[in-house]
């Protein structure tokens, strides 16, 4: 902006430099589509280690390919992830998420709690609740934990932990509004016809009176006072206190805990303890402590009036000890429990229902098409392909149609894994059957995608590490992350330090003479070599059949052009409005260079000079607004055949 001249002097100002970086983009982030056993469905979510993806998705599963395509991804250098989670678009066998309304303590629907998203994992899932807050008449404290079965006993494997929530939509502890925001394990929403206002569902165990700041009234308890507990209206015990009773709240709770479990072997898992806060309110809370999340114990005055005095015996503070989304019957106050499932993933029951589920809709963004609002991936992969018919079915054709099709859009690079048979028994994993495979579904040969052969074998912790049959996808795709990084994008992810981490063996062995069929079919071969172990050793697209003599025959130059295009694609929306004059060609042919002759420092081009390397030319159609711009670029290709001559040098006469 022009400086005002005012009087004689020295005027600073500072001018543009022309200059807008072009920053290349990634190259290497994988992006999965298949059945996971928990996760939100049909959304893309991005995960940076196959830790995150455990903490999301539940980790390995059995049925689950991709599962163990992930798991290979991160091994072999991949960094970055996006997963979708799908499940059948038949209507009676998709997953469904376990609920559960709670209720207040006189019996009124006022929360409703639904696992965070489909699958039998939200069965899992345990809520306590309790008054132990600032204002016990309508406050609550909310506990969320997932259990897990160990030994026959229920361990805690996460847990979240609410305080001073309200139900009410105007004040900012809103119980739904706070726990939506923040919980990765429930989604809660208010109750069909619930009181305006709720009150707060009912404190979860069976409840003493409120003891303010945790001191218990003079002459509670008294000496030798008794009473009964029972379990689920069971048989009742007697417990009585002895000569010297408790002083102190915490006391109390320790005595009358070893009292119960001594009362009857049946006792032995139940715990009393103190909720709340010493400062404001403190509660005796006795759970049954067995693996039902919906029993309930009972209390009644025996000779004395010990459960009256503490408020054990009042019928609305006895409670299931915990609120479980997935119950099968409802117990307390609880009520319309349904029980979470993960859906039927089963190609032999429900072929059609899966392909629905892994190619999705695109109007509606579901499937493989919810990758459309990811900003930038780069390498799909869809291993579920491979457990389905191999013979005279389009299942895997469907799926990879559509797969291409929006790796196409978005400029991504497709690895396919070929159908082997219901159950994935290993119907291509022969040369003869994956060409004939191929020949049959020629159509499905493209630039922007690849086939590898055989599939590997990797160890199996599910299955007492014994070797596992799995599609290449998962392994390649970190392969091609580990070239990226280490040596560029225009590197072949083959040869000699192309290693497969993680895999023990491949399904097939293939020969010199073997792979000499395939390579000219453009079916990449996974090779065991002495010293070396199981490696890549092909580097060709789909187009890349000698017969075709594509440009893109290559997969370094192929995702090179697609990485060219991303990264161009972005650096120039700047140009867009700009005035269409000889300052704004200069302009782009500056940033433009200057991008192209950093990929050309790095080796990224053939020619030993810019000129060679690379060209940029830009014209115009100035009345219809439209700037052109030619990049032209001398790829890198891979020495796929090297040829060594050999002659003797004749001797002197």
């Amino acid at each position: 902006m022009p400086v005002t001249l005012n009087s004689p002097g020295v005027y600073i100002q500072e001018a543009a430099s022309g200059v807008r970086t072009i920053t290349s983009v990634s190259t290497s982030i994988g992006a999965f589509v298949d059945y996971f056993s928990r996760g939100p469905l049909n959304q893309a979510v991005q995960v940076f280690s196959f830790a995150d993806f455990e903490r999301q998705f539940g980790g390995l599963d059995l049925l689950s390919e991709g599962s163990y395509a992930i798991q290979q991804f991160f091994l072999n250098g991949g960094t970055t992830a996006w997963v979708v989670r799908t499940t059948s678009t038949t209507a009676s066998k998709g997953a469904t998420a376990a609920s559960v309304t709670l209720q207040d303590a006189s019996g009124k629907n006022v929360l409703v709690a639904t696992a965070a998203s489909p699958g039998a994992w939200g069965n899992n899932l345990r809520m306590d609740v309790d008054y132990g807050t600032t204002d016990p008449t309508k406050l609550f404290n909310l506990t969320v934990s997932e259990i897990e079965m160990v030994a026959g006993k229920p361990q805690v494997v996460s847990s979240e932990v609410y305080r001073n929530l309200v139900i009410d939509a105007t004040q900012p502890n809103d119980a739904v509004a706070t726990v939506n925001d923040a919980s990765s394990l429930i989604q809660l929403a208010v109750a069909a016809g619930a009181p305006t206002p709720p009150d707060p569902p009912a404190q979860t165990g069976t409840l003493s009176n409120a003891f303010p700041k945790g001191a218990l009234p003079a002459g509670v308890p008294k000496a030798s006072d008794s009473m009964t507990v029972a379990l689920n209206n069971g048989t009742a015990f007697k417990v009585t206190l002895g000569a010297t009773p408790p002083a102190t709240l915490s006391d109390l709770a320790a005595t009358l805990q070893s009292l119960i479990r001594s009362a009857d072997k049946s006792m032995n898992g139940v715990t009393v303890g103190l909720v709340g806060s010493q400062a404001t309110t403190m509660y005796l809370q006795a759970k049954a402590g067995t693996g039902n999340a919906s029993d309930i114990l009972e209390f009644a005055d025996g000779t004395g009036t010990l459960s009256s005095a503490l408020g054990l015996n009042n019928k609305s503070s006895q409670n299931v000890q915990q609120y479980a989304p997935g119950v099968a019957t409802a117990a307390g106050e609880e009520s319309s429990p349904a029980t979470g499932s993960d859906g039927t993933w089963d190609w032999g029951s429900d072929l059609a229902g899966m392909v629905g589920g892994l190619s999705g809709d695109q109007s509606k963004k579901t499937g493989m098409f919810a990758l459309m609002d990811v900003d930038l991936f780069n390498i799909l992969c869809i291993p579920a392909t491979s457990r389905m018919p191999a013979v005279n079915d389009q299942s895997a054709f469907e799926v990879a149609t559509n797969a291409i099709s929006l790796c196409n859009t978005r400029r991504a690079f497709y690895i396919l894994d070929p159908p082997q048979g219901l159950g994935s028994v290993g119907a291509n994993d022969k040369p003869t059957a994956i060409t004939s495979w191929l020949d049959a579904n020629d159509s499905l040969r493209d630039r922007n995608a690849a086939i590898y052969f055989p599939r590997v074998d990797i160890p199996d912790p599910l299955n007492g590490y014994r070797l596992r049959a799995a599609p290449a996808s998962g392994t390649v795709a970190g392969l091609y992350a580990r070239t990226d990084a280490t040596r560029g994008v225009f590197k072949a992810p083959a040869g000699t330090d192309a290693s497969l981490t993680g895999v023990s063996e491949l399904e097939y062995n293939l020969t010199d003479g073997e792979n000499g069929v395939l390579n000219p079919l453009a079916i990449n071969a996974l090779r065991t070599f002495p010293i070396y172990g199981p490696i890549c050793w092909g580097a060709r697209t789909l187009y890349g059949a000698d017969q075709l003599a594509d440009d893109y025959k290559y997969i370094p130059v192929r995702r090179f052009a697609l990485f060219l295009e991303e990264s161009l694609f972005r650096g120039t929306q700047w140009v867009v409005f700009e005035p269409n004059d000889e300052a704004l060609w200069a302009q782009i042919r500056l940033n433009i260079g200057s991008f192209l002759q950093d990929q050309f420092r790095q080796g990224a081009f053939q020619g030993t000079t810019p000129q060679q390397a690379y060209f940029v030319k830009v014209d115009s159609d100035i009345n219809n607004g439209i700037v052109n711009i030619i990049v032209g670029f001398a790829p890198l290709k891979p020495a796929e055949f090297v040829v060594i001559t050999i002659q003797q040098i004749a001797g002197q006469v």
